[in-house]
């Protein structure tokens, strides 16, 4: 079978495009207007959540599968205390891990810092809108006259996901730094002392008189500001920091000697199929043999993602043609080169 030609073996569970069995199809093209109700979507793309006791937005459990000898990797990073350093091809998880780690060890929302050439160790610490608060002081003077009393400065600054990650905690948070390789050359570097003292200061609170120690800031926690005591944010327990990186440029050796890495393979046909199972039901085996064969054989010829071969199978499950070969190849498309 060549990627080009469509899969063998049609069946009546998916007919042909030119014939019956088309329900599936919400649009058709023809200008014709249908209110049909959407279908459910995919587990992954699913974006409601529950409301937990204090309000915040509960995150579906993500479904992870990771082998034995990797899973202990992860847990040398845990016991260390040291970033967690993941690399692999698109696909492999490595973002998801983050999420993982955080759902079965109970450590809440997971604290995201997406890089790319623009970002900075500043923001990820802290943002003080100065601008923000000079507009309210003086409307503050033009309302009050002279006496106006200043307006809170901790309101004004925000902490980012990094300096959420160091406010002292009980437990600790999951940071996750995804895909530092597209950061500035220097910011592995930057990210050293933080990672070597767990804590930074803001100045903007250090050079308040004595009787302004503690302010309280925003976070990177919706409606969960954080007391910051003469100016300093420092953890009590180091954070669980998983970084993510797709391979394009080498780090420095002296970020790497603060790292543990760990390399995710593709997964072979045998945890792709109990993947599909954790995901859609092992009942979704049933009929997945040539999407495996499809999905393997393309891989092999370039970069494809396992959620790529989800979404094939999830769209088999809900009745979806597949077997028309230009929709399998918008599913199963490369990730590699000029689209």
């Amino acid at each position: 079978m060549t990627t080009s030609e469509p899969l063998a073996g049609t069946s009546p569970r998916h007919p042909p495009s030119d014939g019956g069995g088309d329900d599936w199809r919400l649009f058709r093209g023809d200008g014709e207007r249908r209110e049909k109700p959407f279908p459910a979507a995919p587990p992954w793309r699913r974006f409601d959540r529950q409301e937990s006791p204090s309000g915040a937005k509960a995150p579906h459990p993500r479904l992870y599968l990771i082998g034995p000898d990797e899973a202990d990797v992860v847990n040398a990073a845990l016991h260390l205390r040291r970033p967690l350093l993941v690399t692999g091809q698109p696909g492999t998880g490595k973002s998801s891990l983050a999420h993982a780690v955080a759902h079965e060890l109970a450590l809440g929302r997971v604290l995201q810092w997406p890089v790319n050439s623009r970002s900075t160790l500043q923001d990820a610490l802290y943002q003080y809108d100065a601008v923000g608060r000079l507009r309210e002081a003086t409307l503050r003077r033009d309302a009050d006259g002279a006496g106006g009393a200043e307006p809170d400065i901790g309101q004004y600054i925000r902490l980012g996901p990094l300096g959420t990650a160091l406010v002292p905690r009980e437990r600790p948070r999951v940071l996750l730094i995804d895909e530092l390789d597209k950061g500035d050359v220097d910011l592995p570097n930057d990210l050293l002392t933080v990672f070597e003292e767990g804590e930074f200061a803001i100045p903007e609170l250090t050079r308040l008189p004595e009787g302004r120690a503690a302010v309280h800031v925003e976070t990177d926690d919706p409606d969960d500001p954080a007391p910051v005591t003469r100016g300093r944010v420092r953890c009590r327990e180091f954070p669980v920091v998983i970084i993510t990186s797709n391979g394009e440029r080498d780090f420095p050796p002296a970020f790497l000697r603060r790292c543990v890495r760990l390399d995710l393979p593709e997964p072979n046909e045998r945890r792709l199929r109990e993947i599909v199972a954790v995901h859609l039901g092992s009942d979704a085996l049933d009929d997945v043999d040539d999407l495996l064969r499809e999905f393997l054989e393309r891989r092999a010829a370039g970069e494809l993602a396992t959620d790529q071969l989800l979404n094939a199978v999830f769209l088999r499950k809900g009745g979806v043609d597949l077997d028309a070969p230009s929709l399998l190849r918008a599913v199963l498309h490369q990730l590699g080169g000029a689209v």
